[in-house]
């Protein structure tokens, strides 16, 4: 459609160099076609010009001390990227690999997530090209204070709540909070993830992973199949990743492999998971360590992975969920996923899967979950809390659970009958990104040209 390609090329030429953030674009302008040629009045409101621009983008330098006593100077973010439905909500990523475009793909991606979980929420990004790892505390929270030193000034419960994301846990939040308070002499909701003592909520650590099981389990339950006595592999070893694996083992799975930065694990009686929290929640070190306790297991480090193609989906299972980072799956990968016989994807991760990985997934006609829907838990979990700080309650683990439960299941709903609408029933990716905008796209017509 040449509205659609006018836009992309619009945005190319506006926002140079940013292939992440165009990849995310065109993967869900492409899928919107149907609905924009039957309702013109989405065309005349501009509204696809609309909200591929940010309403505001922040960059802002962050300098800080190390131990050693010398400056370093990182770059911050934050992409305010639509607030149709609510404040801006989205995590913090402090990532060497943060820039622009991937803050901006994260943001654009955000929108369509968080309209899908129902709740007053609108969407942002953050985060740094700050390296966590190998830091001191002390050198975590200098950054962290200097970051929010300058981002306090943007943020609000009732403007932009920022949550975590990569390298973004507990601490760190704890760390930007106690800045926040200092400098607004403010004690209120601004931050979401944050510890039980002081505000945060239960269930909050665990709701990617889990919501992206309960999603997977959805997509079963629809072919009248559930993930008992199904082998998974899950790629990460972070929140994401360590707490799909917990879900899927209470849901009668077996996760069979995982990974991190330097290299794959495999263990095929079933990954020992409380000895993955010990090495990466306490200890903080490489998976390879695992193989001091189990030395049956296979460990791959990243050198020796096949050219162009990650070891975990090198191995036979029945289901994959890819929680580590965007376009961890190729091409390659699915292909490899489907002839080993994998029937369902579910992605913790965002935008994990490349788009010709994608359509590899919906052409084998193989249950996929696209990570706008299959990972919302996360943000709804954050909504919850935002929902607590408010009102000033606290609520049990089983009563956030059992709501990011009917909220996953909402999501695989609304995406399921949307794509079966537009004829398209293995297609969530479409039913995902329709529903989501139809939703935006009628608040922002609503709201007037703003």
């Amino acid at each position: 459609m040449n509205y659609i390609n006018n836009t992309l090329l619009s945005l190319r030429a506006s926002s140079p160099a940013q292939d992440e953030f165009y990849q995310a674009v065109e993967e869900v302008l492409c899928s919107l076609a149907p609905v924009l040629e039957s309702n013109r009045l989405y065309q005349q409101q501009a509204i696809i010009q609309r909200i591929v621009e940010p309403e505001r983008q922040i960059f802002f330098r962050v300098p800080w001390v190390d131990d050693k006593g010398n400056i370093q100077v990182n770059k911050g973010y934050r992409i305010e990227f639509n607030s149709a439905l609510g404040p801006y909500k989205g995590g913090l990523r402090f990532h060497p690999s943060v820039n622009a475009s991937v803050i901006k793909f994260l943001g654009f991606e955000q929108i369509f997530k968080n309209a899908l979980t129902g709740l007053p929420i609108g969407a942002g990004k953050g985060g740094a090209n700050f390296d966590p790892k190998g830091k001191s505390d002390n050198e975590i929270m200098r950054f962290c204070q200097s970051f929010m030193t300058e981002l306090y000034r943007h943020v609000g419960p009732n403007t932009d709540v920022p949550a975590g994301d990569i390298g973004v846990g507990a601490r760190e939040i704890g760390y930007l909070f106690g800045q926040y308070k200092r400098l607004t002499g403010r004690y209120e909701g601004v931050l979401t993830g944050k510890g039980l003592l002081w505000g945060g909520s239960l269930v909050r650590k665990e709701a990617t992973g889990y919501g992206t099981v309960y999603f997977a389990d959805y997509m079963l339950n629809d072919r009248k199949e559930n993930l008992q006595g199904q082998t998974c592999l899950v790629s990460g070893a972070g929140n994401v990743a360590i707490y799909a694996m917990e879900k899927l083992y209470q849901l009668g799975a077996i996760p069979v492999g995982c990974c991190d930065s330097s290299g794959t694990l495999y263990h095929q009686g079933g990954i020992d998971l409380t000895l993955i929290k010990t090495l990466k929640e306490d200890k903080r070190v490489s998976l390879a360590e695992y193989l001091h306790t189990h030395p049956s297991a296979i460990y791959t480090p990243v050198a020796d992975y096949p050219t162009g193609q990650h070891a975990l989906w090198q191995y036979t299972a029945d289901a994959a969920f890819p929680c580590a980072t965007q376009n961890e799956i190729t091409k390659t990968d699915a292909e490899t996923l489907i002839a080993n016989g994998c029937k369902l994807v579910s992605e913790g991760a965002n935008m994990a899967s490349t788009q010709d990985a994608v359509e590899c997934f919906i052409d084998s006609g193989i249950a996929y979950g696209p990570g706008k829907a299959a990972n919302a838990g996360g943000v709804a979990t954050s909504q919850l809390e935002m929902a607590q700080n408010a009102s000033m309650q606290r609520w049990t683990f089983e009563d956030v659970d059992k709501q990011l439960m009917r909220i996953s299941k909402s999501i695989y709903q609304q995406a399921s009958e949307t794509a079966r609408t537009f004829g398209q029933p293995n297609n969530l990716v479409l039913g995902a990104n329709i529903a989501a905008f139809k939703r935006v796209a009628d608040a922002m017509i609503e709201q007037g040209v703003v």
